[in-house]
């Protein structure tokens, strides 16, 4: 037995509240070490009770670790626990205190525990966040719907993009595609940023009071609003508060009067007069970014003003959440104040973070519903579009993200594979539509929210920004319709079977180039097969033989159990 594998704290994500009489727990072991595990509880106040004893079930394994769960059912909100775990004849009790040949005595001190279940730290999301399909709109080169507030020196939709053109794109343009929205089946639309900036991705934020007058009004942002909502589409704007513009009004003050502005505290200034160039001489977001001064929000001060700004959109034009930019360089604390601002004002908002690598400090239930999950497509580009990763290197990836957090987080992760800070993935696949087709099978029906990038669904390609930011293809004779139809069929798929919603997830197969899970939810079940590879693979696996392939991607033929799968294809059996 390798006890340096067995691993357990009491706390996020090994031990957190299902709700106030439900505790559920995660115990780690080495993979393939261990044949049982038994967790031994009781109320932690019950000086002379007896432990019950429940057995664990393994439900995640991968090249590195087992991982066994069980759910609590406690008739009052503390406990205290220990393990019994064994493994070929040989046991162990495993506490807080290390491991025992002998089962610890009661009125040991080195038990696990659970203090109490405080109702305001259980994790609640949203309850239309598991129903989620997001699309994000990048507004410059979405549509142009009203020429009349086109900016200077506009070029022609379509052409090729620099960092610096501008298209037209705008509010109205987002209004008049609505019903394209509906039809393809997305409920979620997130906008980059729309407030006033000089320039085309707007992060270099001026006032933001104020709707970019290339994009529209607070009237027009209102109007995006409210007909989204009467079709079923949530919308979320994208807040950056982590930096603002060089022509931002505090900013500006203290450029004029040095340390006698009084917004001098509110950045971060190493010398005055402020020089831009060939360094700025104040802190800035990335290193040489001279347009985003940093803002402190440790200051007081910046965190009224940027909270006031949280708060206002949310009630003067009624939006569902807010996405926040660069949220890893923000301290906790500020992000603290925020979903508490936030939540008052609109108790189902939810808050998304881009934070691009571990995000489970921000997602224990203060600060973030969700994150834009990068470890999620980090795992898929390597996986589906490059292939130069096995299915059981997949599974370890995929498996560790899943355990970095709780259940309830996994279901509403922003599970993307490309957005405007990335290469297209039609282009990471190097233009071969299959590989692209088997990860988007992964994608919608793998545990959590499918995100698609504009523009993904009709087959457009670029390298990184700006290439990865071009004008959205509506001539249809230029899309890529099979494409379209894919998302619009794996779209419907996820819709209508709650298991891909809500169900939970256990990968079943992951060898060579196959990988196949499935996902559970009251009393129904899905299996999930792909096979990333070029070439027929033939598979056993047990549970398949009276299911229906619903996804019609390719012919599964099958002896029983057997199962023979045609080249890069997919399969979603019911």
């Amino acid at each position: 037995m390798i006890k340096e594998a067995i691993f357990h704290k009491s706390d996020i994500p090994y031990a957190y509240p299902l709700d106030k009489n439900q505790l559920r727990v995660v115990l780690r072991t080495a993979v393939f070490d261990v044949d049982r595990v038994y967790i031994l509880y009781k109320d932690r106040y019950d000086w002379l009770g007896k432990f019950k004893i429940k057995p664990m079930v393994l439900t995640h394994t991968n090249e590195l670790f087992d991982y066994f769960e069980t759910t609590l059912e406690l008739n009052k909100k503390f406990v205290y626990f220990f393990y019994l775990v064994s493994e070929d004849g040989e046991k162990v009790y495993y506490t807080e205190a290390g491991f025992y040949k002998k089962r610890p005595k009661n009125g040991f001190w080195g038990f696990f525990q659970y203090p109490y279940i405080r109702e305001k730290d259980i994790f609640f999301a949203p309850e239309w966040s598991s129903d989620c399909i997001v699309y994000q709109i990048f507004p410059e080169r979405f549509n142009n719907g009203d020429k009349a507030n086109d900016p200077e020196n506009v070029r022609s939709w379509g052409e090729r993009p620099t960092p610096d053109t501008f298209f037209g794109g705008d509010l109205q343009g987002i209004i008049d595609k609505i019903d394209y929205l509906k039809y393809l089946g997305i409920n979620t639309i997130y906008l980059t940023p729309i407030f006033l900036s000089p320039s085309t991705h707007k992060y270099d934020t001026t006032d933001y009071y104020t709707i970019d007058p290339h994009f529209g009004d607070t009237q027009k942002a209102r109007e995006l609003v409210k007909k989204c909502h009467d079709n079923g589409i949530r919308v979320i704007f994208d807040a950056v508060f982590n930096h603002c513009g060089y022509d931002f009004f505090a900013f500006q003050d203290v450029i004029k009067n040095g340390e006698k502005s009084k917004y001098w505290d509110w950045f971060n200034i190493y010398e005055w007069p402020i020089k831009t160039h060939p360094k700025p001489s104040y802190e800035v977001f990335a290193d040489t970014a001279w347009r985003m001064p940093k803002l402190m929000t440790k200051n007081p001060e910046v965190q009224k003003y940027l909270l006031e700004v949280a708060e206002y959109w949310i009630k003067e034009v009624d939006i569902d959440g807010w996405r926040l930019d660069v949220a890893n360089e923000i301290d906790h604390h500020f992000w603290r104040k925020f979903r508490e601002v936030v939540k008052r004002a609109k108790p189902d908002a939810i808050i998304v973070g881009e934070v691009m690598h571990d995000a489970s400090p921000w997602l224990r239930g203060d600060q973030f519903d969700s994150v834009m999950n990068y470890p999620f497509r980090n795992a898929v580009v390597d996986f589906f579009a490059k292939r130069k990763i096995s299915a059981s290197r997949f599974n370890t990836m995929i498996t560790e993200q899943l355990m970095r957090h709780m259940e309830s987080v996994n279901r509403i992760m922003f599970n993307l594979i490309g957005s405007h800070d990335t290469e297209r993935f039609l282009t990471l696949c190097n233009g071969m539509v299959a590989r692209m087709k088997l990860a988007l099978v992964f994608q919608f029906t793998f545990i959590g929210v499918p995100y698609i990038y504009y523009g993904d669904e009709v087959g457009m390609v670029g390298g990184y920004d700006p290439d990865c930011r071009g004008c959205m293809i509506w001539e249809e004779e230029k899309q890529n319709k099979s494409i379209f139809n894919f998302y619009k069929k794996l779209i419907s798929i996820r819709r209508e079977n709650e298991e891909l919603r809500y169900g939970s997830y256990t990968t079943l197969y992951a060898s060579g180039k196959v990988f196949s899970f499935k996902r559970e939810y009251n009393g129904k079940s899905i299996i999930v097969i792909i096979n990333n590879s070029s070439r027929e693979e033939v598979i056993f696996l047990e549970g398949v033989s009276e299911k229906e392939d619903i996804l019609g991607m390719g012919k599964l033929k099958r002896s029983g159990n057997m199962l023979y799968l045609e080249p890069n294809c997919g399969y979603i059996l019911k």
